[in-house]
């Protein structure tokens, strides 16, 4: 049974409790003094919960007759000041887990409580003041598996601490200030973290050891040169980013040390010479964030299962897969946010590559048919480039004069005939145009081609993509027209117009699937039919920051207000214009009253003014009639004279 008594103000536990209870929570409370009393005898227990109390006292040998107890977690006390008045709590018994996270421990004061846990296997010292970890402190817990001592002030280890624990399989020193490992050799570790420390070296003992090692974390440190890793090594997951990696050599030389003002001691700096690393085992690798330029081919040779290769955020100019190494598992490559001018795919690599990012380079002028290469590519990144999209293939029909070019030769690049892609990031390439069908046999599913100012996008662009197509942006392009019949895309239900100059909408028809529709910042000034006919499938719109007419838009913001399936999100800041010149109305108050009354003065308007010129024309017929009859009375008078 559990039983949860957290955050209750109890200063010890409840006397009526179940019998039989196998977890007792009584986490956020402010018990002081833990006894046997204040536990109130509950000897069952085989979950004990007490984070987060104010607790400084446990009794001798408390834990000792708690024979089913497995599982303490003490994080978060005041158990600095029991280790102060170096009190001993005895055996821990049964215990296999203990959290003494958070509780002011500095160096010394842990042998208080691991003195007597022979049991013990997870233990945690998180976010105390630790600043040296012994050769003894855990003798008197060899069972120990998984040690954690993140967020210390770690800054020495003495030779022989980790050793003497013959099944520690994972080990987390994170957030420390640990400036060296050198000759690391605790072969039967499993995880390894180091991450957050100020490591400029990492070396393993240089021998025929075979390593279990499948984590290794040592990004976010300063680290120049590649750690020497086990010679004979299974590992799994390898981080090294955020580092300072300059290149993948991992050996320096004495005069690069004396160049880089460094005292060189041969026992704990690089040896000299290349130590031969294989990582056939390996599946993650991660080099972002380094100041890497180039990586040649020949440091992949050993990684036949690599499937996620990082090196984003670096300075590499140029990369290259032949098939001598084709790197056929990798499954990601992110070589984003780098300097690439040069990007060069073989015949046969890559088989298993399905996601690419190599946004934020300087990618201009590539093979046109890079793409096509990659038989299993799903997910293309390809923004803030230099790119232009190849004229793909046209129907036989519509070829003229019989000409069959497939692709513009001048620095273009082709996105038709990739059968696998399924997801194109084409924004902020300063793309120019888009021709027609340029993703013909491409059937993909999403097409970003935002921020590309001036884009002039062809009528038949976008065709092929009639059954594929569901997630279209175009925002940001400056557009002041858009000719393609977005109608013609079936599967279509996600559409980004915003932040253009459009002044009018592309028609739909009522078979529409649109679902959600970015309007903002354009200027529409009515939206009455092409929305109407969305109403079916329409369930957000985005409409804000346009010259809406609000009596030109009635059918269509009663349809707004009244709706309960389109919800409008910026409605609050959607205003329309009710008569000219007049402030802005928010379209929420808008009402047919407004504009029937707006009617109706017209209408008087519009009278008032036909009487008047009926009137005018009245007199001028009278005023027209006597000039005509004065005139025959004087031409008569004459004849008789």
């Amino acid at each position: 049974m559990d039983v949860l008594c957290d955050n209750l103000n109890l200063q010890s536990a409840p006397g009526n409790l179940p019998p039989a209870i196998q977890k007792l929570d009584l986490s956020r409370n402010v018990f002081r003094n833990l006894t046997r009393e204040t536990l109130a005898f509950h000897v069952t227990i085989r979950h004990l919960n007490l984070h987060s109390n104010k607790i400084q006292f446990i009794e001798h040998d408390l834990f000792k007759d708690m024979a089913n107890l497995k599982i303490v977690d003490l994080s978060r006390n005041a158990l600095d000041v029991l280790a102060l008045s170096k009190m001993s709590i005895g055996h821990l018994g049964a215990v296999e887990s203990l959290d003494l996270s958070s509780n002011g421990l500095y160096t010394g004061m842990t042998d208080f409580f691991l003195s007597n846990s022979m049991s013990l296997v997870n233990l945690s010292l998180n976010g105390n003041s630790i600043t040296k970890i012994t050769n003894n402190v855990f003798c008197g817990s060899l069972a120990l598996r998984k040690v954690s001592l993140h967020n210390n002030v770690i800054l020495e280890i003495e030779d022989g601490a980790f050793e003497a624990l013959p099944f520690l399989t994972e080990l987390d020193l994170s957030k420390n200030s640990i400036a060296c490992i050198t000759d690391f050799n605790l072969s039967q570790l499993k995880v390894l973290n180091l991450s957050k420390n100020s490591l400029e070296t990492f070396q393993t003992l240089d021998s025929n050891l075979d390593y279990e090692l499948l984590q290794l974390d040592l990004s976010q440190n300063k680290i120049i040169y590649f750690p020497l890793l086990p010679r004979r090594n299974n590992i799994v997951h390898l981080d090294i980013s955020r580092n300072q990696l300059r290149s993948i050599n991992n050996t320096r030389t004495l005069e690069e040390s004396a160049n880089n003002g460094e005292l060189f001691f041969p026992h704990t700096q690089f040896r000299v010479g290349v130590r031969h690393q294989c990582f056939s085992s390996l599946k993650y690798l991660d080099l972002s964030y380094n100041q890497i330029k180039s990586i040649p081919q020949s440091f992949f040779s050993s990684m036949v299962l690599l499937e996620v290769l990082k090196m984003s955020n670096n300075c590499i100019g140029s990369f290259f897969v032949e098939q001598e190494i084709p790197l056929n598992n990798l499954k990601v490559l992110d070589l984003s946010y780098n300097s690439l001018r040069s990007l060069t795919f073989g015949e046969n690599v890559l088989l298993s590559l399905e996601e690419l990012f190599l946004q934020g380079n300087l990618l201009a002028v590539i093979d046109p048919q890079t793409f096509q290469r990659l038989p299993s590519i799903k997910y293309l990144h390809l923004q803030q480039n230099h790119l232009k999209i190849c004229a793909a293939q046209q129907k036989q029909a519509e070829s003229p004069a019989g000409n069959h070019e497939r692709w513009d030769p001048h620095g273009c690049v082709s996105f038709s005939a990739i059968p696998t892609l399924q997801f194109l990031y084409l924004s902020e390439n300063n793309l120019k145009e888009l021709p027609a069908y340029a993703f013909g046999d491409t059937p993909l599913e999403l097409l970003d081609l935002s921020s590309n100012p001036g884009l002039e996008v062809d009528p038949k662009a976008l065709s092929g993509l009639e059954d594929s197509l569901v997630n279209l942006s175009l925002r940001e392009n400056n557009a002041s027209r858009l000719d393609t019949d977005l109608s013609a895309l079936r599967r279509l239900k996600f559409v980004d117009l915003s932040t253009n100059r459009l002044s009018t909408l592309p028609l739909w028809h009522k078979e529409s699937s649109i679902e959600s529709l970015n309007l903002q910042n354009n200027n529409l000034v009515t939206l009455e039919y092409t929305l109407l006919t969305l109403e079916r499938s329409l369930k957000t719109l985005y409409m804000g920051s346009n010259p809406l007419s609000c009596c030109s838009n009635l059918r269509f913001l009663h349809m707004v207000q009244r709706s309960t399936t389109v919800a409008v999100p910026d409605i609050a800041s959607v205003t329309c214009v009710h008569v000219q010149d007049s402030e802005p109305v928010n379209i929420e108050k808008v009402t047919q009253e407004m504009c029937h009354s707006l009617d109706d003065r017209s209408v008087t308007m519009i009278a008032m003014v036909v009487s008047v010129t009926a009137l005018l024309v009245i007199v001028a017929l009278g005023l027209l009639a006597r000039s005509c009859y004065a005139r025959r009375r004087k031409h008569g008078s004459t004849f008789s004279g």
